[in-house]
């Protein structure tokens, strides 16, 4: 881009101001885009906001309260097109059109059929400049859970393995508490706040009695819970069950299931959901289907093997987080992934590299599917 599509000098900073703020929204604003707006006049922020838990309001909405009369003749930079739908709060694009803004700068258009172009179609017909794709691709990274659930019909999947260097996650007796060191599971919870769900299967329910919750980050949000598990078998006792009432916690199950357990569940404060099972298992893409629907658009997958192979194999996993630590268990150590056979490397899913960096004593990396 250079001058004659209307991009100058201090957008991209400007942008990556936005993006940054929208981020700040992520894992908190489901089923709502987490958005960010910045608003600049005369080289000044004036006004600056990101799409606030729930939802709303929207992140334009309130960099214009902040901005107050000082939008009039500015320039706003918005990571996403701005809505022009009613829904429970009127159309940003209208916003922006009655805050006298003359120019406004859309990192990413919105591909909701609400929007889809209407947003920017709106505000160029009022007269404002509009300069469309200045930091694209970073927006399309951050905007990848809402993408997804738009476009796909389901929420966007990060699957994260932690273990050994030769890729155990238990002692063959099962022992795996704890592989990775401190640093790297506060990492994990700090994933888990970026994302809406963190989702396991009734195994890992049943062996490691997790809460899958966030701790110790002074979080003032959870992510839900959900658990998938054909014959809703996890424990009525258990630190889930425990939680159900403070922390939201979906179990998705398949069509036999003891009556007296779905009411326990029922009564303890659990959702439940009902998915097909396909060769003897869940199936994970009505599974996550029915995830999009209920609004969720970014999905923490923790494990274990059989539901990460699964997820893998169904071309489902949108990126892997691996944390790898130093130390080996050998081949009676339980695999972090389930048998998935492949008996060719033509066959397997590749993932690029997108980071590496270590945490504490371990090696963290993030891995983006490719194509």
């Amino acid at each position: 881009m250079g001058e004659r599509s209307g991009v100058r000098p201090d957008d991209a900073r400007h942008m990556a101001h936005a993006l940054g703020l929208g981020r700040r929204g992520l894992g908190r604003c489901w089923p709502n885009p987490a958005v960010g707006c910045v608003i600049v006049r005369d080289g000044i922020v004036v006004g600056r906001g990101w799409t606030q838990p729930g939802g709303r309001p929207h992140a334009e909405a309130v960099a214009l309260a902040q901005a107050g009369a000082a939008a009039r003749g500015a320039t706003a930079y918005v990571t996403l097109e701005p809505c022009a739908h009613h829904g429970k709060t009127p159309p940003c694009a209208d916003a922006l059109v009655a805050a006298g803004v003359a120019r406004v700068v859309v990192a990413l258009g919105d591909p909701d059929h609400r929007v889809n172009g209407a947003g920017l179609a709106r505000m160029r017909a009022a007269g404002i400049e509009v300069v469309e794709g200045v930091g694209a691709e970073a927006a399309r990274a951050d905007q990848a859970g809402f993408l997804s659930r738009v476009t796909k019909g389901r929420p966007m999947v990060t699957l994260k393995l932690a273990s050994s260097f030769d890729g155990r996650i238990a002692t063959a007796s099962g022992e795996s508490q704890w592989i990775t060191g401190p640093e790297a599971r506060r990492a994990v919870h700090g994933l888990r706040l970026r994302h809406d769900a963190v989702m396991v299967g009734g195994g890992t329910a049943r062996a490691d009695d997790p809460a899958l919750t966030v701790r110790d980050m002074g979080a003032r949000h959870q992510p839900v819970r959900v658990v998938l598990s054909r014959h809703l078998d996890i424990p009525l006792d258990g630190r889930l069950a425990a939680t159900a009432r403070e922390v939201p916690l979906w179990l998705l199950h398949g069509d036999r299931v003891d009556p007296a357990r779905a009411t326990a569940w029922a009564e303890r404060g659990a959702a439940r959901f009902e998915v097909p099972v396909s060769g003897g298992r869940l199936d994970p893409a009505p599974a996550l289907e029915i995830l999009g629907q209920q609004g969720i658009t970014r999905v923490f997958c923790e494990g274990g093997g059989g539901l990460g192979a699964s997820l893998i194999g169904a071309g489902l996993v949108d990126e892997l987080v691996g944390f790898t630590a130093g130390l080996a268990l050998g081949a009676e150590g339980r695999p972090s992934l389930a048998a998935m056979g492949i008996d060719a490397l033509a066959g397997a899913p590749r993932f690029g590299l997108v980071e590496a960096r270590a945490v504490g004593g371990d090696v963290m990396h993030r891995w983006r599917r490719l194509g």
